[in-house]
Order: structure tokens, then C-alpha cells, then sequence
């Protein structure tokens, strides 16, 4: 994919349902250890509730997001279409939610989410603690500068 061809913007109000969609499909695709039949598309609207949300854009399709709970620099939701995965995209969103509210950055990441780990430690997220219990347990990231 070429960079030129992604645009990211701020949440619109006419890209919920697409972002509801996506959130369903890739939580039902990276979370298959989980009761599948607990996720539903207003889980977008409870879990992004007041947070602050970019969404990125492949030939005007929204294709992936970032919410983020500003107040405490703190990563909720990095959701990426399964078709768009290992392209940049997720890099991208990090960056451009750094130009807006600057570091450090934090997040959870559920241990048996393995893909989304090995993507934060290449980026520079270091491992903070760990918490949480069985399925749920989870490692705290931080982002304190770029890993270039």
C-alpha cells in the first residue's frame, strides 16, 4: 500500500457504523479464546465512549482506528481490517495519535494477543507490569519517545 494512498482523519459521526463493523469483525478475529457471542456492534460506542478517535482511510474506506482516553495518554482501541494488517497502517495511527497529544503513551494488551505484543515491542513499547488473571491477563505497555 502506498502511503499516499492512506489518509487518517478525526472520528466523524459518518464513519460509526463502518467503525462498529470492524471493531466486531477483527475483536472476532483476534479474540477467538473468547465467548464470541459477547461481542456486538454497539461494543464500539460503550468502549470508545468520550475518547479521543482517528480513523484511517484506504481509497475512502475506513479500514482502521485508534481511540484514546486522553486524559491519561492511554490507548484503548488499535483496530485494524485483517485485509490492511502487516502494511504500516497501525505504525501510522501511532504516529499521527502522538503528533496530536504527544508522550508518553500507555496501553494494555491481552498475553494471549501475541501478534499485537510483537507489534508494540517493535515499535518501542517496553513492558511495564503485568495483571490481570487467566485469559485475561494482560501486560502494560509504554511509549516514552519513537523507537527510530
Amino acid at each position: 500500500m502506498k502511503n499516499s494512498s492512506l489518509q487518517i482523519s478525526e472520528f466523524k459521526e459518518s464513519d460509526r457504523k463502518a467503525l462498529q463493523e470492524l471493531f466486531l469483525k477483527v475483536r472476532k478475529e483476534t479474540f477467538v479464546w473468547k465467548d464470541q457471542t459477547s461481542f456486538h456492534l454497539e461494543d464500539f460506542d460503550k468502549e470508545t465512549q468520550g475518547e479521543y478517535i482517528l480513523t484511517a482511510f484506504f481509497e475512502n474506506r475506513p479500514i482502521g482506528f485508534i481511540s484514546v482516553w486522553v486524559p491519561n495518554k492511554f490507548i484503548h482501541h488499535l483496530y485494524i481490517d485483517s485485509e490492511f494488517q502487516k502494511r504500516g497502517i497501525g505504525k501510522s495511527l501511532l504516529e499521527a495519535i502522538v503528533n496530536e497529544i504527544g508522550y508518553p503513551l500507555r496501553l494494555k494488551c491481552l498475553e494471549k494477543n501475541t501478534l499485537a505484543i510483537s507489534f508494540y515491542k517493535k515499535l518501542g513499547f517496553t513492558e511495564k507490569e503485568k495483571g490481570g488473571f487467566g485469559n485475561d491477563s494482560y501486560i502494560l505497555f509504554q511509549l516514552n519517545t519513537t523507537s527510530e
